[in-house]
């Protein structure tokens, strides 16, 4: 059975380095036995379909050919189509009224509790504000990721470590979902 995947990349195309032409990542995919292999946006989204392995062993495999073709680790979740309609679907936020800069979801490579984020004062921040998910941290962010305080805090190594990372904004979450549709 084939199933649609997202790849996300982390940390490429920003501030000119580790730079990953979305041509040769599609090529590097279709490499590795991936069908119809798509990017998005020139930040790290990729889609395609796969008859083997599982999210995990999708994302090693993608995550070693990357080393091995352009010379640097670089850090990748990859997750179902499935997955990615229902993390959309759960936004515990109001999305349809807000900016798609204001809302981000944060995708992790395995799941979080709320204990890693208790050193947190979620009052100090209002109005931002976050909520967690399967996996996932949806994060309200009224002036934007650039200039939230509450994004700083939560992206401190403390919080995150043992965990790779990675945030998208709702624009991208939902063409995700899109992307990856049968």
């Amino acid at each position: 059975m084939t199933t649609r995947y997202a790849a996300l990349l982390r940390g490429i195309n920003v501030g000119g380095s580790r730079k990953i032409p979305m041509a040769q990542l599609r090529t590097v995919m279709q490499g590795l036995g991936h069908e119809a292999v798509a990017t998005y946006l020139q930040s790290g989204q990729a889609v395609f379909s796969s008859g083997h392995g599982d999210e995990e062993s999708l994302a090693a495999e993608l995550r070693d050919a990357i080393e091995d073709h352009f010379g640097f680790g670089v850090d990748v979740i990859v997750r179902d189509h499935a997955y990615l309609e229902a993390i959309a679907d759960a936004c515990p936020f109001p999305a349809a009224d807000l900016e798609a800069r204001q809302l981000h979801v944060t995708y992790f490579s395995t799941p979080v509790d709320a204990e890693r984020f208790a050193e947190i004062d979620r009052a100090a921040f209002l109005p931002e504000d976050f909520r967690l998910g399967d996996r996932a941290l949806y994060l309200y962010a009224p002036n934007g990721l650039g200039r939230s305080k509450l994004a700083d805090a939560l992206s401190r190594p403390r919080v995150n470590k043992g965990l790779i990372a990675t945030t998208r904004n709702w624009n991208t979450v939902v063409k995700l979902v899109e992307l990856t549709a049968a």
